[in-house]
């Protein structure tokens, strides 16, 4: 009866996460320096299908092998934050300090419009998320009525 609102739970903390991702990328638009040295890199969330074992809410018990079309709407899980191989932006300013011998300036591969785009798809999926848990609360009420 609640898997339905477990399903769109782990869809509102992965938003969130990705969210926060976006968010911390935003922020480093011009950081050119690093404690791994070099500029920031813009980081990507990457999610899966919460069909692992580790998930399960009872793993000592026996599982049935499942098609992925039994897997639909079990959830989501974040598989990991990964950096963004994409090059740095270069911009010619040979008086900064982090500047190469040629006068470049390596800065992150950080673009605020595809970040905000991501953003907005982000809040959109969250926003749709709590539909779904207000819609089965509201279902759940209903079919408690229909024993009056």
């Amino acid at each position: 009866m609640f898997s339905s609102i477990d399903t769109s739970a782990s869809g509102l903390t992965a938003q969130r996460l990705r969210m926060d991702v976006i968010a911390g990328n935003i922020a480093n638009v011009d950081s050119t320096r690093t404690p791994e040295g070099g500029p920031f890199k813009r980081q990507l969330v990457v999610f899966a299908s919460k069909t692992d074992v580790t998930f399960r809410k009872f793993p000592f018990l026996p599982m049935k092998i499942k098609t992925k079309m039994e897997n639909a709407g079990e959830g989501v899980k974040v598989l990991e934050i990964m950096k963004d191989p994409s090059p740095p932006r270069l911009r010619y300013e040979p008086g900064h300090p982090d500047a190469n011998n040629e006068g470049y300036v390596a800065y992150p591969n950080v673009d605020v419009i595809k970040e905000m785009v991501d953003l907005i798809s982000a809040s959109r999926a969250y926003e749709a998320n709590i539909t779904s848990i207000n819609a089965s609360k509201s279902m759940f009420e209903k079919a408690l009525t229909l024993g009056k």
